[in-house]
């Protein structure tokens, strides 16, 4: 090779890496400067912004398989299942066990009506983040932090990792914890999350024991390995995007619990993937939507299915999404999940090693950036 052509493909990959790094570094201060604000990604659409700040720009690449996956034809013959949770305690119990059976071992999510959640509660939760996200700035900021020890965390998302931010603004709540320190909830929501997850967990009573029975195990079974005993909750803030194709509000990931009940309002984003096609999730007017999170795959021994999900920028906003995380205690963070003894057979081992719920998380936190399923690690 002769010298001179040597010397420009050198100089070119020089040249390529420098504007990478300058790149990154431009993105690292831009995000800063954001940060700084603590006005989250609201701040920068009340602020009038035509185009996203380049941080929350995904790679060409990326950008791509969004639009393509999105536009998929084949998914729209595709509907993700709506049960009608009505008599679930009487003369219905086994038609809905067969459906909760039957969702839960084709998608991993369904839609719940008549789930026994007032429509004026759930309203009200709605009502109190708008709220809490309408405050001044001033007040917001009391409450800004990433510190997981704290009962209520408000942030917006971004890994230094990672090369893009997530158009959402999140509230975090340890439900756990809030029970000693009501006073750390901010006095906007207080009493419309207190009376919600009221409702919450029992609802996710019946629903362990509709699980427990789609598995064809005692109704009680999962209740006596107190899997679900604990919750936090998980409100993103969605704004209108004024740029929806070059960003994402959460990239595409599966749940590192046992399972999730979320609520959503009338702006539509979710999406759930099965049979490798990206399929809306609708909004239906007062119902709930449960999904089977990765722990409950691993102690169903794939039986249940752990959803891969995301959600879209759009050009409306806000959309809402509060998600109650269910996971064992935190004194049991630690206690060692395996498949259930009970679902085994000759023809049927165990599909998985036992792990505990902090284990998970420690390691599906590591991975995340990765882009691969975390569930399948464990795997023997």
């Amino acid at each position: 090779m002769p010298a001179e052509h040597e010397m420009d493909i050198n100089s070119n990959a020089s040249e390529s890496i420098h504007g990478a790094l300058s790149d990154m570094y431009s993105r690292e201060k831009e995000w800063s400067e954001f940060e700084k604000t603590r006005s989250g990604v609201k701040g920068l659409v009340d602020a009038g912004i035509i185009n996203i700040p380049k941080f929350f720009i995904l790679p060409s690449e990326e950008q791509l398989m969004l639009k393509s996956s999105s536009s998929d034809a084949n998914s729209i013959q595709l509907q993700v299942p709506v049960i009608d949770l009505e008599g679930s305690r009487g003369d219905r119990r086994n038609e809905v066990v067969a459906e909760i059976r039957k969702a839960t071992e084709t998608w991993g999510i369904f839609q719940m009506v008549n789930h026994g959640i007032p429509v004026d509660v759930m309203n009200g939760l709605l009502e109190s983040e708008c709220q809490f996200h309408d405050q001044p700035k001033e007040v917001k900021m009391e409450f800004y932090s990433r510190d997981p020890n704290k009962v209520f965390q408000y942030y917006s998302t971004h890994s230094r990792e990672s090369e893009t931010a997530l158009w959402r603004d999140t509230i975090i709540c340890n439900i756990e914890a809030w029970t000693a320190s009501p006073e750390s909830l901010p006095p906007v929501c207080r009493k419309a999350l207190r009376s919600y997850v009221e409702h919450a967990m029992k609802l996710r009573d019946l629903l362990s024991e509709l699980l427990s029975e789609a598995l064809e195990l005692d109704h009680d079974h999962l209740d006596r390995i107190e899997c679900m005993e604990s919750s936090k909750m998980v409100c993103h803030y969605y704004p209108a995007c004024p740029e929806p194709d070059l960003t994402i509000g959460t990239p595409k990931h599966s749940d590192p619990y046992f399972l999730t009940i979320l609520l959503q309002n009338c702006i539509v984003g979710l999406q759930v993937l099965n049979d490798d096609h990206w399929v809306d999730v609708p909004p239906v007017p007062g119902a709930l939507i449960a999904i089977v999170g990765d722990l409950l795959q691993l102690i169903s021994n794939d039986k249940f299915k752990s959803p891969e999900h995301r959600v879209l920028a759009t050009r409306y906003g806000p959309r809402l999404s509060t998600a109650c995380l269910f996971s064992p205690r935190s004194e049991n963070k630690y206690r060692s999940y395996g498949p259930i003894v009970e679902l085994l057979f000759d023809n049927n081992p165990p599909i998985y090693k036992e792990t505990s719920q902090g284990e998970y998380l420690r390691c599906y936190i590591s991975n995340e950036l990765l882009g691969s399923r975390v569930l399948t690690r464990f795997k023997r």
